[in-house]
């Protein structure tokens, strides 16, 4: 069985076009996430799936893996899952869906996201959570919440504050759902066939169409956090991380 990290990076971001190409102290950013995910220990290989020539080139400038995709897939999963059939995986490969818009990923994170297919008979999907330690993200709808249930499969995603407590009293943790992913590829077929969930298009978060569709999400809480770049003012703050270790 394969494990296989696959980034889908696409160009025309509505919100920061040319987003993959840009400079991080001095280092274009999807190859800082390209990096940062072949130093994961338990997977096999690692793979830019774009639909811009651009990309392309400067992933495999850098002696990198890169396939071409669609410019129509609806999200980034279901680019990925067009870029695991290019390539060939086996139905039983596992595939981490890594966003290639966090170039602070922690390698071990990866790690830990694909443990629980080795222990959970017939498990489809996982993904990350962490702890929120930034109160000003609990209320910014930029950061995606998540609550799961006692055996750590995902209740509900929502940029609301979630859960919401109506005793201030009660102490309570909240956890930032980190967009980082792990499926088989027998479930990735199955999810990229499934109708858009309503839920998925109100909340225009994608792992949601699972859920809608009564399919389960492991959730596992890592101690690792990985900011975002939605903007380009974000760099500024991903720089100053990475001077600061």
């Amino acid at each position: 069985m394969k494990i296989v990290v696959i980034i889908p990076s696409r160009y025309g971001s509505t919100r920061f076009k040319g987003k993959p190409l840009a400079l991080i102290a001095g280092k274009r950013m999807i190859n800082r996430v390209y990096e940062m995910a072949s130093k994961a220990e338990s997977i096999t290989d690692v793979i830019v799936a774009t639909d811009d020539q651009r990309i392309f080139n400067t992933v495999k400038e850098l002696g990198g893996n890169a396939v071409m995709t669609s410019k129509e897939n609806r999200s980034g999963t279901d680019r990925v899952a067009e870029a695991a059939e290019l390539i060939g995986l086996n139905l039983d490969d596992i595939i981490v869906n890594v966003q290639g818009d966090q170039p602070l990923l922690d390698p071990r994170c990866i790690d830990d996201l694909v443990k629980p297919f080795f222990t959970i008979p017939d498990l489809e999907m996982s993904t990350l959570a962490f702890k929120i330690i930034n109160k000003d993200e609990i209320t910014n709808p930029k950061h995606v919440k998540v609550t799961f249930d006692d055996k750590g499969f995902a209740l509900y995603f929502s940029r609301s504050p979630i859960p919401f407590c109506r005793d201030s009293s009660t102490g309570y943790n909240i956890y930032k759902h980190l967009g980082i992913y792990a499926y088989s590829r027998q479930f990735l077929e199955v999810f990229r066939k499934l109708p858009d969930g309503k839920l998925e298009v109100i909340e225009k978060l994608e792992q949601l169409r699972a859920i809608e569709h009564g399919h389960k999400i492991m959730v596992v809480v890592t101690p690792y956090d990985s900011p975002e770049v939605d903007l380009p003012d974000d760099i500024e703050r991903i720089e100053k991380i990475l001077s600061n270790p």
